[in-house]
């Protein structure tokens, strides 16, 4: 059998963090069996649905490199052919037309409520006789379905789920206006989509108890299922803004490689032993569905920037560089050929410090930056008169110096020793001068990035005469 997985978005809003683990896990499971990942927009609620959403989910999808496979297929322009199984189950008997009111069901709401019975239709049409229909009212129709018995979900991750038949009512299929319902649609698509597991969370239990009761009424196969847990906060409430439930598109915006975000989500519900950082390749090998863990995930984003500082470290120099120039330039800075070699040469020690690539872009300011820098508030305080006076002594041993680390680093711990301080009270108001900042790669980096000419201009700025 040819393994089929989909997502099914809604787009009536982003795709969330949620949203997004559950593509991802139906992508890693048909890549792990070299089967088949769908893409289906789920489209029929017309009033909520924007184009701005279905974008904003096919570039997220894209950013994390979630490929589908296929044409994506948009729910509300096959309305037609689930209608056409509506009908078909009304010919085969297993579906009925329903002529009751809003008042008639309101009035049967109201009855039950007063008895304390459970809120469910009565089935008061399910065996009227065709001569009952009401002319010029226009029925729902309805699933007849069983109403003895149980209906058995077969999940693997939440194990066998029953429900009790008696409290799956006859829910609508069509409505009055011929439109079909969610849980008709969901069924005919899966069908015709061949999708054979269906990953998506656990507030679809309910669905694919109804769901399973228009596909045995059609006589097609079970799919396999597998409901994840949703997503708490650290607090152990469910996710919401409040915990940083962004859309993944925001995530990109903050300076997140998607080979991170895409391990992170992995980790949210799923294990392999004790592994933390897994490569998109390992996944895929080790993906199952027997390691979904029951229990709801609890986000940390302390450790979604730990992976993305992983990544970042292990990414190409020249890759960072190319993914840092855009932030770097909508701050309003010039990256030119030259700008873009010494990005470069100074990303093996920007990226041991940075965790988002907008924590890199506001490291490269004295990159970018113009003389005379702009000092921040604690660069301005290291640079006292005593220290001036330490950048004027290095600024004049610096001159005649040859421009490479060991050389300058022997000049700089012989000013410390002159001075009877320890190195770092050289090498701080030196950084300040270079940077404009309090913290920056290593100093010596700095220095033989900038080149000789562009970082004796800027330590003669700063240093006393």
């Amino acid at each position: 059998m040819k393994i089929v997985t989909r997502f099914a978005p809604s787009p009536t809003g982003f795709l969330h963090i949620g949203g997004a683990r559950t593509a991802l896990f139906n992508w890693l499971y048909s890549r792990r069996h070299g089967g088949t990942f769908r893409l289906r927009i789920e489209d029929t609620d017309r009033q909520r649905s924007t184009s701005a959403a279905i974008d904003a989910i096919i570039e997220g999808l894209q950013w994390l490199g979630l490929n589908w496979d296929d044409e994506i297929v948009y729910q509300f322009a096959r309305a037609e052919r689930h209608a056409e199984v509506a009908k078909q189950l009304l010919a085969q008997g297993r579906a009925y037309h329903c002529y009751a009111s809003p008042e008639d069901l309101e009035a049967m709401r109201e009855a039950q409520r007063a008895a304390g019975k459970p809120i469910r239709y009565d089935g008061r049409w399910r065996d009227r006789p065709a001569s009952d229909l009401r002319p010029n009212v226009p029925p729902v129709v309805r699933i007849k379905a069983p109403q003895s018995g149980e209906t058995v979900i077969r999940d693997k991750v939440q194990g066998d789920v029953r429900f009790s038949n008696d409290v799956l009512d006859d829910f609508i299929l069509l409505r009055s206006d011929g439109n079909p319902t969610y849980m008709l649609s969901v069924v005919v698509d899966d069908f015709d989509m061949g999708v054979t597991h269906i990953i998506r969370g656990d507030d679809h239990l309910t669905n694919a108890a109804r769901q399973r009761q228009i596909i045995d009424a059609m006589g097609w196969p079970e799919p396999t299922y597998a409901h994840l847990p949703l997503m708490h906060g650290e607090d152990g409430q469910k996710l919401s803004k409040r915990h940083g439930a962004l859309g993944i598109h925001e995530y990109k915006d903050l300076g997140y490689l998607p080979e991170a975000m895409r391990n992170y989500l992995l980790r949210l519900g799923w294990s392999h032993g004790d592994d933390e950082t897994i490569s998109t390749a390992q996944a895929i090998e080790w993906f199952n569905l027997e390691s979904i863990g029951r229990s709801p995930a609890r986000v940390d984003f302390k450790k979604l920037d730990n992976l993305n500082g992983h990544y970042m470290r292990v990414a190409s120099d020249e890759g960072l560089a190319d993914l840092t120039i855009p932030l770097i330039r909508a701050r309003g800075h010039d990256v030119d050929d030259e700008t873009r070699r010494k990005l470069i040469a100074a990303m093996p020690g920007l990226k041991e410090r940075a965790k988002t690539l907008v924590e890199l872009a506001d490291s490269v300011y004295f990159l970018t930056a113009k003389r005379p820098l702009k000092l921040d508030d604690k660069a301005l305080k290291i640079l006292t008169p005593t220290a001036r006076a330490i950048l004027e002594q290095l600024l004049q041993a610096f001159e005649g110096a040859a421009w490479d680390a060991e050389t300058l680093d022997t000049v700089a711990k012989a000013i410390a020793e002159k001075n009877a301080v320890k190195l770092g009270a050289i090498a701080q108001p030196l950084r300040a001068a270079l940077t404009g900042r309090s913290t920056s790669p290593g100093i010596y980096d700095v220095l033989l990035v900038l080149g000789r000419d562009e970082s004796l201009a800027r330590i003669r700025d700063f240093a006393s005469t």
